[in-house]
């Protein structure tokens, strides 16, 4: 053999016998067979074997299988954001002539796909009360083939019935998925619920170091994983296995993270609550946040995530004074990471609420509590009328 071609020849020289506590980094778009007969395009991997490095090499179905195994799924897809994930799940349910329906204190982007992607494919989706729980059996009509919900909703943080609503959805043989990205999975059990789909965005609290896009789709059962196998093969939904070896990575510090951030959390949205420029915080665990009864029937606890909205003398500028005025927290739209962030909504839009631009979300990180009042207050105090 020419010593050009030894240098292409594939086959392993070392010892394939190295046993690790972390899961090795596979790069890879071709999958070698050992016969022509063995050959295949397919996207069922985990049951049928490698087929292509689209579908994920096993780096991506070794994360995919611990998020499953995580939130009691038949499968998980991996997919390159939240964002990608909410998409799948859209087409995966959704055809020409479809209705959809999507809580109005749903995630951005979800609402930006229904009035996007999904109305120029000529699928409407209709807002609805999250806190509709029942209720939401009067908006199903013939042709609904999917329900979203988001518990809490993002930013105003609304505790949705999800067994309520998933009861009105099965009576009527439509799917419901769940954007669970502020549980990570683990602390609203979604398919003890019967829900169909679960999907969280693993750039939050799985990766949880801000230095990651991922996105999971969990499926309930064989049909929800039929249903989304097909769409997620035909969009070419490929991750980087780099960062599938940092999600794995954070899984192993998930739960000394996530309860770290809900010690401190729940300290500084308390100490909010007596302070006397905010009018009301909307954390899931203070009687302050709608549905508050309902997450303490379904939640294991809460995360990192919260709002509160400031006393209605407080201007849209000295708001953004406050926001100004903190040096620890940093101005930053994400949250699930271990930095904490702030960041106003100015232009926050739900039916019959004006909240007058001061509305302010907060991600409690990991720095030191006590930084991180004393920080809000001498931002507070800037923001205090003169």
């Amino acid at each position: 053999m020419h010593w050009r071609t030894k240098l292409l020849d594939p086959t392993p020289h070392a010892r394939r016998d190295y046993a690790s506590l972390a899961t090795p980094i596979y790069r890879g778009s071709t999958v070698l067979f050992n016969e022509q007969s063995a050959v295949t395009d397919d996207w069922r991997q985990a049951e049928n074997g490698y087929s292509y490095g689209l579908y994920g090499t096993p780096t991506t179905l070794e994360l995919a299988s611990r998020i499953a195994d995580i939130e009691g799924a038949r499968e998980t897809f991996i997919v390159p954001g939240g964002q990608a994930a909410i998409a799948l799940i859209y087409l995966s349910y959704c055809q020409s002539g479809s209705h959809a329906l999507v809580p109005f204190s749903a995630y951005g982007p979800n609402k930006a796909i229904a009035e996007g992607l999904m109305r120029g494919f000529g699928v409407e989706v209709e807002e609805y009360d999250p806190m509709i729980g029942a209720g939401i059996s009067g908006l199903i009509r013939e042709n609904t083939k999917l329900i979203w919900c988001e518990s809490p909703g993002s930013v105003t943080m609304e505790i949705q019935d999800i067994p309520a609503i998933v009861s009105a959805a099965q009576s009527m043989d439509v799917a419901v998925a769940l954007d669970n990205t502020y549980s990570a999975g683990v602390m609203f059990d979604a398919f003890s619920y019967g829900v169909d789909v679960s999907m969280q965005a693993l750039t939050k609290y799985v990766g949880g170091h801000s230095d990651l896009l991922l996105g999971a789709v969990s499926a309930r059962d064989e049909s929800a994983y039929s249903k989304l196998g097909p769409v997620y093969q035909q969009l070419g939904l490929a991750v980087s296995p780099d960062d599938c070896g940092l999600a794995l990575r954070g899984i192993q510090t998930l739960g000394v993270r996530l309860d770290a951030l809900e010690t401190s959390t729940l300290q500084i949205a308390n100490w909010l609550a007596k302070h006397p420029l905010i009018e009301k915080v909307l954390h899931p665990a203070l009687p302050t946040c709608p549905g508050h009864e309902i997450w303490k029937r379904d939640f294991s606890g809460s995360s990192s995530v919260f709002s509160f909205v400031f006393k209605n003398y407080i201007s849209v500028a000295q708001a953004e004074t406050f926001i100004n005025s903190l040096e620890v927290f940093r101005i930053g739209m994400s949250w699930g990471g271990v930095h904490s962030l702030a960041v106003i909504y100015p232009d926050l839009l739900r039916p019959n609420k004006d909240f007058g631009g001061a509305i302010v979300r907060l991600n409690i990180g990991l720095e030191q509590t006590d930084d991180l009042i004393s920080d809000l207050s001498q931002a507070l105090q800037k923001t205090t009328p003169k």
